[in-house]
């Protein structure tokens, strides 16, 4: 008995619901817009679009997840060539919508050591007299902070928005990292390549 008034006022409800959902829609006027569909996706599960330059197989505009890594979208581009120095490029590090990921050449950006001479044990003053230029995609913030005018901090900084933006196109670029003006840039520019 009580499982048939159950399954009546089951069968009732929805009737109830049916008829107020057509009555709600037949009275509008005829212009009104139909709302659109509410579309909800699992966090994480959206898309980011990268562009991937440098010593790849296919340079372009990847689409990846937007919880990706660099090394989804290096893959996408069909991986590093061998001539790619991927100890400059932080593999790990999350990609984000609108982001060009370098990937930097061997010849052109291989890690520089500087300050690991012996004669470099003079200080930063003979880090930053001499010397080959630093690479700013490659350079570690050790190697970045033996130069004039950069310490620790900044190295990190300049580390940090390297790894943001995927790496730096010119070294003009250098004043995008806070703690760099103008003055700095040019003290620093003829000392640093990319």
């Amino acid at each position: 008995m009580y499982a048939a008034a159950a399954v009546a006022v089951a069968l009732l409800g929805a009737r109830y619901l049916h008829q107020s959902q057509t009555a709600s829609g037949a009275g509008k006027p005829a212009g009104a817009r139909k709302a659109a569909p509410v579309r909800v996706e699992a966090a994480g599960g959206g898309r980011a679009t990268v562009q991937v330059v440098g010593a790849v197989r296919r340079p372009g505009l990847y689409r990846v997840r937007a919880s990706g890594r660099v090394d989804d979208a290096v893959r996408r581009a069909g991986g590093a060539t061998a001539k790619a120095d991927l100890a400059g490029l932080n593999l790990a590090a999350k990609v984000s919508d609108g982001q060009q990921i370098v990937v930097p050449a061997a010849g052109a950006a291989g890690p520089i050591s500087v300050g690991s001479a012996p004669g470099a044990a003079g200080g930063a003053a003979g880090a930053g007299a001499t010397g080959p230029p630093v690479n700013l995609n490659t350079a570690s913030a050790e190697q970045l902070d033996q130069l004039d005018g950069v310490g620790p901090a900044t190295a990190q900084k300049i580390v940090a928005y390297r790894q943001q933006h995927g790496g730096f196109r010119s070294v003009s670029e250098l004043d995008q990292v806070p703690g760099i003006g103008e003055k700095k840039l040019a003290a620093l520019k003829d000392r640093l390549r990319v």
